[in-house]
């Protein structure tokens, strides 16, 4: 019995993608400089605005986006045995395929957003506008740049979903791009833990 032929990972195209990866970094790592250094410099403002904030919603937002990164592994997974689709019962997630996988890692995502809009909406009704203070301004940056990543990443999800679709043979090339924006959501979501822990948990 021969066994299952698997794709084989990307070399040029995962080594082109990690270098424009590490440009995100120092993109993100910027922004946790300006944040640190204005907290030192008017740290009052810190701790008359940070009890306005909702850990514990953020806390649910980011365990939803975190979980979502597994999601995506799992669609690599699948994308890696050329299996575009679910072999089996909806309910049986073992027999789901790429498909069925990024579908729901892109439907997380998407809640992770409209918790982010939810969360914005809250601090606004607060008085904490990205101009009312150092505070506003280095949070909306912060999150939104992330913000702005993550919609990023939903695009990419729908270019492969639709990639696949219209392929005719779900291959490596299909396959290749799948592995490539995991390579994206990993990064933004290990960014957000991130900011997570920066932002809400270390007040």
């Amino acid at each position: 019995m021969t066994s299952p032929i698997h794709a084989t990972r990307p070399n040029q195209v995962a080594v082109g993608t990690i270098v424009w990866l590490s440009s995100e970094l120092m993109f993100f790592a910027g922004l946790f400089a300006m944040y640190f250094t204005l907290r030192a410099q008017v740290p009052e403002v810190w701790e008359q605005i940070t009890p306005t904030l909702n850990v514990k919603f953020a806390a649910i937002n980011t365990t939803v986006l975190v979980l979502s990164s597994f999601t995506a592994q799992a669609g690599v997974f699948a994308a890696e045995r050329y299996q575009r689709r679910r072999t089996g019962s909806l309910a049986n997630f073992r027999s789901w395929g790429m498909h069925e996988w990024f579908v729901l890692t892109y439907i997380m995502g998407a809640i992770f957003i409209g918790g982010q809009i939810y969360e914005y909406s809250a601090l606004i009704s607060e008085g904490v506008t990205i101009s009312s203070s150092p505070y506003g301004s280095v949070f909306y940056l912060t999150t939104g740049f992330h913000g702005l990543h993550v919609l990023g990443g939903l695009i990419a999800m729908l270019f492969v979903l639709g990639r696949s679709f219209v392929a005719k043979k779900f291959g490596t090339h299909e396959a290749t791009t799948t592995i490539v924006v995991s390579y994206y959501w990993h990064f933004v979501d290990v960014v957000w833990i991130a900011l997570f822990s920066v932002i809400y948990l270390v007040q």
